[in-house]
Parts: C-alpha cells; structure tokens; sequence
C-alpha cells in the first residue's frame, strides 16, 4: 500500500494512467501547458478513478486498488487522503520494485527539461505548480565573470564529496547575493538551478507558522538535487546591532522561528549534508554578522546595477541583428541619462521596444524609474 502523502503515489498514478488503459471508471485532471507561441493550452488527463482495477503486467494479473478516505483530509490541501494497494498472486516481491522504478523513470521523464519548484507544506515539501521551462544561464546577465565564478564554485563542490568525507568537514555550502531589487538574484538561481539540473525548494522565514523545529526538520529532508533558496532573509531578522532596545525577547522572528533556532538548522548537529543553501537579501547591513559568517555562508556575491558591459550585452540579447557599435551606444546613452539602473527595468524598457533596437536607444530618458 502506497499512501499518497508519499513521494512516489503522483509517480504511480501516472504509471497506472499508462497501463490501466482499458479501465472502465475514470476522473479527470485539468492542466494549462503554455507553448513557446504563448498560447495555453487545456490538457485533459484521465486518471483511474476511486475503485479496483486490473492491469496485465509482465505476464502477471495485477489488481490495483485505489482508496479515498471520506472522513480525513490534507489539512494543507484540503483534500482527502488517499492510498493505492497493488495485489499479485505469488511470492516474488520482484515486481513491485519493476513498478517503482518504472514509475520513477517515468516521472524523471516528464520533468525533463524542466524545473521544479517546491514549497513547504507543514512538515514537508511538495511541488508548487506544475515544472517549469529550464532558464538557460545565459539570459541572466550579471557582471564581467560573476555568474561563472559561482557556477564554477557550485559544481566543484558538487563534484568533490570525497573531499570533505576524508577531512571531516560538513559537506554543505551556503550562498548570499546581496543588492538592489530587480538585480537579478533570483533569476540566477533559477538559471542556476536549470543548468545543474537540480529542483528548487523556495521558504520563507517569515512564515508566522515558521518553527525552530519545523524549519531544522524541513531542511534535513529537503529533496535531493536540490537548491534551498532562503529569500529576502532580511524581513525576518535585523542585526542586533540596530535593534531600539536591549530586550533580548526583541530579537525574535515575525513568528515563532528564533535567531538561535535558524543558525542551528544552518550548521547544527542536525543540520543535512550534500546541501545547497541560497540566501538573497536588498540589504547586507542589516544581517547580523552571525548569520553570513564562514561555516554558514561560504560566498558572498554582490549583484548591483547595470554595469555599461552588462548593458551591452543585454542590448545584443535582445537585439541580434542589431548594427555594430549600436550596444555601446545605448549603454552610454542610458547611463548618461540614468546613474543607477536594474536588470528589470532594462528589460522593461527592451519590450517597450521589442522590434526597434534603433528607438530602445532614443527613448533612454523615458525608461521608467
């Protein structure tokens, strides 16, 4: 029996879909798929519905039997609990273990390509929304060599856990992009995460449900081959050094997670290994220097306004087939007029001007604040 607040019931649903094609009893899942055109299409999924069924399965009657409870629901979801029992005559438990793992190459294959988002949803995490389009690294343009360096950094930490088993050091490393809004952080590592073919776990602490024991719980059992992405870790807590009062009661999250309660789940005894931790933040100085020291963040990387470079090659991005010399021209004209600018309102001023390279240099003085 496989209840399905365990990761592999959506898998084995689908297996099921896959080989119960003669089912008789059926429900319907609705999807929205959004084609490179940009028009979304409706697909219509039928699943084996509530009920018994029989499936044909290596020269081997299999009948499925798939349970709905009436009376208990996913307080998160609010949906019933359900399970699904497989029952075969004899005594070889082998193919059960076919199935799983069919039914895992199945669900890897439906993911391929893509990105998956997690959320925390009481004591675990669970997909948020349907897997994404990979970003390529390549649309998020930070400064001269700041996305190799950390890509680079990331991957030989991936490559090298022997490295850190044999000198007893925490196979973890944690991350901080720090900067103006609308830099490109949290582009990056979505970018990131699609290039290292990894998912993305996304919490907030500031969740007022967010626990000492909930948050340490949900980062030991983060998915494998996974980003854990802390952002705007700022909201939750300042430095102690710009609080109004001495209270030490003061110094507490916006709801129940303490200070000392997310450095332990950081680095603690019970803190996972083989993990990846990205934090971002608008402002640095308000960390207390305890949370971003070595040991808890291994890089810190600042990610700031348009530099001219990265100007110019947002320009040839954008604008392919755009004339020699004209991507230089619009990053000295858009810094003369503007001192300051944002990766988003650049590209928001490129689809003002999706077609017209020539007038998304003209226009520089109306490009919006």
């Amino acid at each position: 029996m496989v209840p399905s607040r365990d990761k592999s019931y959506h898998w084995l649903l689908s297996w099921i879909t896959k080989h119960a094609r003669h089912t008789q009893h059926l429900s319907v899942e609705t999807s929205y798929l959004q084609h490179e055109s940009g028009r979304v299409h409706t697909q219509f999924d039928f699943h084996p519905s509530p009920g018994n069924h029989i499936i044909w399965y290596k020269r081997k009657w299999i009948r499925v039997e798939r349970t709905r409870e009436k009376q208990m629901v996913d307080l998160h979801t609010g949906t019933p609990w359900e399970s699904v029992t497989f029952t075969a005559l004899g005594r070889n438990r082998e193919v059960f273990f076919s199935i799983l793992q069919e039914a895992r190459e199945l669900a890897l294959k439906q993911e391929e390509g893509r990105t998956v988002m997690y959320t925390a949803m009481g004591a675990e995490w669970r997909p948020f929304g349907f897997p994404r389009r990979r970003r390529p690294l390549s649309s998020v343009v930070l400064d001269v060599g700041v996305a190799e360096r950390i890509v680079d950094d990331v991957k030989e930490f991936i490559d090298h856990p022997k490295w850190y088993t044999d000198r007893g050091i925490p196979y973890r490393r944690g991350y901080l992009l720090y900067g103006p809004p609308g830099c490109g952080k949290s582009s990056f590592i979505t970018a990131l995460a699609g290039e290292l073919g990894y998912s993305i776990c996304l919490m907030s602490l500031s969740d007022r449900s967010l626990s000492d024991d909930r948050l340490n719980h949900l980062l030991s059992v983060a998915p494998q081959q996974s980003i854990v992405l802390l952002e705007d870790v700022d909201a939750a807590f300042v430095s102690r050094e710009l609080l109004p009062t001495e209270n030490p009661l003061a110094y507490q999250g916006m709801g129940r997670l303490t200070f000392s309660g997310l450095l332990n789940a950081l680095d603690g005894v019970a803190s996972s290994e083989a993990r990846i931790v990205f934090m971002t933040t608008n402002f640095i100085d308000r960390l207390d220097p305890a949370l971003i020291r070595p040991g808890r963040v291994d890089v810190k990387q600042y990610v700031g306004h348009c530099t001219p470079w990265q100007l110019a090659q947002m320009f040839q991005r954008f604008y392919p087939s755009a004339a020699a010399g004209e991507a230089a021209r619009f990053a000295q004209s858009a810094l003369a007029v503007h001192s300051e600018l944002s990766a988003a309102q650049v590209q928001g001023h490129f689809m003002l001007h999706k077609e017209d390279p020539a007038g998304a240099t003209e226009n520089v003085a109306n490009m919006q604040e």
